[in-house]
């Protein structure tokens, strides 16, 4: 009897997750099945428990729903708390668990560009729930400075304001797009800029070593300054699979290397 899993969100057509967690089962012999599931948008509740009822071992969370998961769960992890969003979800002891792998994802991807975290200073463009899910497991990972900027800069700073308790090791700053300037090792493209096509101005008081894109498949003007600069890029596809490998690693006790799968 295969362990069944799956995805809901709403849309769900475009998820690549069950071919990537059948890839992982497929390496490190596991039996599993691991489909998409459409929900209503007032149904996500009744539809995950319906899921787990039926004998469903565990579950990815994906857009618009991250927030209703971090809500539903009796146990979250630290990295769920902090980001106040859920992508995995578990039965364990009959309670719901919930965590949040987005940011794990990021950090393995970016080591496996063998891109340097150790006391790196970071730019994080954006401000919104993909940034705050990223702040712990980064600062876990060796960053010692993170800067928020944003359009709007009183989002950045509200941010900086929830998250420095929690990362209380490194510095952590807020500023306004229009003020980017400095030097650091990575920055981030938190912004969905590149999937509404959105122009990203980087200014020439802006340098950087590295320049990671979250999304993937999209034309990315971020990218494409990052490369007319000369410098080494990467877009999110690698995030994608690192959090899928993560969520893996937490229901079956297994950790594919994230390496076979770029």
């Amino acid at each position: 009897m295969s362990k069944q899993f799956a995805v809901i969100g709403n849309p769900i057509e475009q998820s690549r997750s069950p071919e990537l967690h059948h890839a992982f089962a497929e390496k490190t012999g596991i039996n599993l099945s691991y489909s998409k599931r459409l929900a209503p948008l007032d149904g996500f509740a009744a539809n995950i428990e319906e899921f787990f009822a039926q004998g469903g071992m565990g579950m990815n969370v994906t857009v618009p729903f991250k927030e209703q998961a971090f809500a539903a769960c009796a146990v979250l992890t630290e990295r769920a708390k902090i980001a106040k969003a859920v992508n995995t979800l578990w039965m364990q002891d009959g309670k719901l668990y919930g965590d949040n792998t987005d940011g794990q994802g990021l950090v393995d991807a970016i080591k496996a560009l063998e891109w340097n975290l150790t006391d790196a200073e970071i730019l994080i463009i954006g401000a919104g729930g993909a940034t705050r899910g990223v702040i712990y497991p980064l600062v876990q990972a060796g960053a010692k400075k993170i800067v928020i900027a944003n359009r709007t800069l009183a989002r950045a700073e509200q941010l900086v304001t929830d998250l420095r308790p929690a990362v209380p090791q490194a510095t952590l700053e807020a500023t306004s797009l229009n003020d980017l300037a400095g030097h650091f090792e990575i920055v981030i493209n938190a912004t969905s800029a590149s999937l509404t096509g959105d122009a990203l101005v980087l200014p020439e008081a802006l340098q950087f070593e590295y320049a990671y894109e979250m999304a993937y498949g999209k034309p990315s003007s971020f990218l494409d300054q990052a490369k007319t600069r000369g410098v080494p890029t990467s877009e999110g596809y690698g995030m994608l699979v690192g959090q899928a490998i993560e969520a893996f690693y937490i229901w079956n006790g297994i950790k594919p290397e994230l390496k076979d799968f770029l």
